[in-house]
This record gives structure tokens, sequence and C-alpha cells, in this order.
């Protein structure tokens, strides 16, 4: 059966993430950061992608997925409810929708996929709500899935 996986990187490493990931046998990671930097070793566009691609997963950044300077305000200053307001107005623009659709197929596709943000509590996530959209789209299962601390 076809799924939809999600994972948050917040206090793990490159390593532990992408060895989640390879176990749950997931075959492209969707990274949903407007911003795909990171001060975290690892975690930037760049990195990311050539971490992930020397184990074998591929790398896709959808952008207009990721929450705007105004949510992720809301989210630093800990106003979910204001967060989670901005990005459903977000969704609404034609490019979220549009890189929607392409999540969507590529969920249907068969490719085990991964949509990876930076919090680890998906429930403080965008990507959760990303999530509940797509399986909505295409009665696919979604497991979050969430990498060892480091210590």
């Amino acid at each position: 059966m076809k799924k939809l996986f999600t994972i948050g990187y917040e206090q793990a490493k490159s390593e532990a993430v992408i060895g989640e990931l390879k176990r749950a046998g997931v075959g492209l990671v969707v990274d949903t950061r407007a911003v795909a930097a990171s001060r975290r070793p690892g975690f930037s566009k760049r990195q990311l992608a050539a971490g992930l691609d020397d184990a074998g997963i591929g790398y896709l950044h959808l952008q207009k997925l990721g929450t705007p300077k105004e949510g992720r305000d809301a989210a630093r200053s800990g106003n979910l409810t204001k967060l989670f307001d901005i990005y459903e107005r977000h969704l609404a623009t034609p490019e979220a929708n549009e890189q929607l659709d392409e999540l969507a197929a590529l969920a249907r596709s068969g490719r085990p996929v991964c949509l990876l943000c930076y919090e680890r509590d998906v429930a403080q996530c965008h990507r959760r709500r990303i999530a509940e959209l797509v399986c909505e789209r295409t009665g696919i299962d979604v497991r979050h899935l969430a990498a060892p601390l480091f210590s």
C-alpha cells in the first residue's frame, strides 16, 4: 500500500534522519521549507540533497508549500493559531495549489515520498496540513517519522 511519510529534523543529526528515511523505505524527500537553508549541519538544500543522494534517496524542494515569513514569525513567537491561519490563506494561492497537485501526483506514483521540515512535533508544523491535503486528494495513508534525538 502507498504511504506518505513526514519527518522533522529538529534535535536530530542528518545521519539519523537519513537512517530513519532509509529504514522506512523512502524514495523521495520533498522539502517543504520556504527557505531551504539551515544553521544545522547537513540540512541546507545542497548538503541535504547530496546526503540523500549518497543514500539512494531523491530530493525535491517544493518552496511554494513552505510557510510564508509572516507565518514563520508567528511560529517563532509561539502563536500556532496565527501560523495555521496564515498557512491556510497561503494554501489558497495558485502557486501553492500547483505544488500540492505536483505532490499528490508524486504520492500516487507509488514512490515512497516523505515531507521534510524542521519541527520535530508534526502537530506544530505546516507539513501536517500538507499531508492531510495529499491524503484527501489521494486516499494514501500518512505516517509521521521521528529520527533518534542527538545527545
